[in-house]
């Protein structure tokens, strides 16, 4: 990774910390893009170079967090089952945050509610990808069986219940993201996607 590169994840990570506190302390709707910047330490022209809109501070940690389960899908045994490397896939990216990190999200994000609706997993051209990974998986043609698109759908979806009933959750409780995630994943795990 270059310096400019690195230098770009810092700045949005720095965004993203402020807004998030900021967010927690005082509500998403009354906290200005301005106030971002200046707690980030960086101009409002800045924040507008690394952010599209305050939903994308929230929405975003879920999407980039999809575009790796990928990755993680293709590096996973051979001899793995579909659904499962899929799971484990899913479950790993959904616990690379630190458990402070999470909760700072969490906070974050109940003071916008209006969001949850919104919260995917994954773009479409990395569903379309994992859809093609798992049929290789399965050996199957994607475009004449449904169900290497239908396993990805349903852990998707499992995966993105894991996620809202987890930021539903009050932040007492003793439900994590991972066994949300794994509570959610285990529903869709089945003997009928390794026929």
């Amino acid at each position: 990774m270059s310096l400019r590169e690195r230098q770009r994840q810092q700045i949005r990570a720095d965004i993203q910390h402020a807004a998030f506190t900021l967010f927690a302390d005082n509500g998403f709707d009354a906290v200005t893009t301005e106030q971002i910047a200046a707690a980030a330490g960086i101009s409002p022209s800045t924040y507008f170079r690394h952010v599209r809109s305050k939903e994308d501070l929230l929405l975003d940690p879920v999407r980039e967090g999809g575009a790796g389960i990928a990755g993680l899908l293709e590096a996973r045994p051979a001899t793995e089952p579909a659904d499962v490397a899929l799971a484990q896939s899913i479950l790993t990216r959904s616990t690379t945050l630190a458990p402070a990190e999470l909760e700072q999200w969490r906070a974050a994000f109940r003071t916008a509610p209006h969001l949850l609706d919104r919260v995917a997993l994954i773009s479409p051209e990395h569903r379309t990808r994992l859809v093609d990974l798992i049929a290789q998986r399965m050996s199957r043609d994607p475009e004449t069986d449904s169900n290497p698109g239908l396993l990805v759908h349903l852990m998707l979806a499992a995966a993105e219940y894991g996620y809202l009933q987890w930021l539903r959750t009050p932040a007492d409780s003793a439900a994590s993201l991972a066994v949300c995630v794994e509570g959610a994943l285990a529903a869709v795990l089945d003997d009928r996607w390794r026929a």
